[in-house]
């Protein structure tokens, strides 16, 4: 008798999932947080037509794009976090902008079912939801002002120096980073094809094949191993330059000669300024919290709702 009792509750706790499970196919969870509005609202002003939506309701699909979903649920709430300081800063103290001016890429629902695959969709934005949610209205600021949050994928195996407008941007050791999917890129181009890209942005002072890489030289690297300045012919260009010029992953590049072309040898994976996204990620495997991870990056900063 006691037995078929405990069964006959059972079963009535969790008739709503049974029936949850055989409408929709699967069975809905619970959300950790409630949503909380932010007062503050995004203008969609995507092609001619114009809607309206709340920064916290917007903001999973920012992140979406922004972080794999995979990287660990404190890494995933440092990158809400560093996308709400971002819209807040763009805002500049108002309480609305258009989406056009944020110049962010974001994810539609149906993107980030493509992007995951069905089976891993419901699962994969419930983890960025909740970074959401949890985080909610959380900013960074220094010294009173939202900070400009720079992030990329991955270091050369330490964060750059930022300029006296990101005096918050110190160098810090993400060792780690070596381990990151496409941390070290290997590119070869036959001496035309390289100097072809180089005299595209190189005016009227352009470089023959015959040129390099004898005429190759860096100029400057940081303590990062990011170049500054490199001269190629007679030309200086900024790393950035070549970078852009020759689609590298980042600016910690070198140049050698290679069966007669061009070997472009090439380390971490962005600028290297501010948070490193697989540094974060191996930190939160580490156990450390989202804000512990920011306050890491982003040197004397307070994280709190704004």
């Amino acid at each position: 008798m006691v037995k078929k009792m405990t069964l006959a509750c059972i079963i009535a706790l969790l008739f709503p999932y049974i029936i949850t499970l055989a409408w929709t196919g699967k069975i809905e969870v619970k959300k950790n947080f409630p949503m909380e509005t932010s007062g503050k609202t995004i203008i969609l002003d995507r092609k001619g037509a114009s809607s309206s939506m709340d920064v916290e309701e917007y903001l999973p699909g920012v992140v979406a794009k922004q972080m794999p979903a995979d990287f660990g649920k404190e890494a995933l709430r440092a990158q809400a976090i560093i996308a709400r300081t971002y819209i807040y800063g763009k805002m500049n103290g108002k309480n609305e902008i258009n989406e056009s001016e944020l110049h962010m890429e974001y994810l539609e629902k149906k993107q980030m079912e493509r992007l995951w695959g069905s089976e891993s969709f419901v699962a994969s934005y419930a983890l960025i939801e909740n970074a959401v949610r949890s985080t909610s209205k959380m900013a960074m600021t220094y010294n009173g002002t939202l900070i400009d949050p720079l992030f990329h994928r991955a270091s050369t195996g330490m964060t750059r120096a930022g300029d006296n407008n990101h005096p918050y941007l110190q160098p810090v050791d993400a060792k780690r980073d070596v381990e990151a999917d496409g941390y070290l890129s290997v590119a070869e181009l036959s001496k035309e094809d390289f100097v072809g890209k180089i005299n595209q942005i190189s005016g009227d002072v352009p470089v023959k094949p015959d040129q390099v890489p004898g005429s190759i030289q860096i100029i400057s690297r940081d303590q990062g191993g990011y170049v500054g300045q490199i001269q190629i012919g007679t030309k200086t260009y900024s790393g950035e330059d070549i970078q852009r010029a020759l689609q590298l992953p980042s600016t910690s590049f070198s140049f050698e000669e290679y069966e007669g072309g061009i070997r472009i040898v090439c380390q971490g994976i962005g600028h290297g300024y501010g948070m490193s996204q697989f540094g974060a990620k191996c930190k939160a495997e580490e156990g450390w919290s989202a804000e512990k991870i920011l306050s890491y990056f982003y040197k004397n900063i307070v994280i709190n709702p704004v």
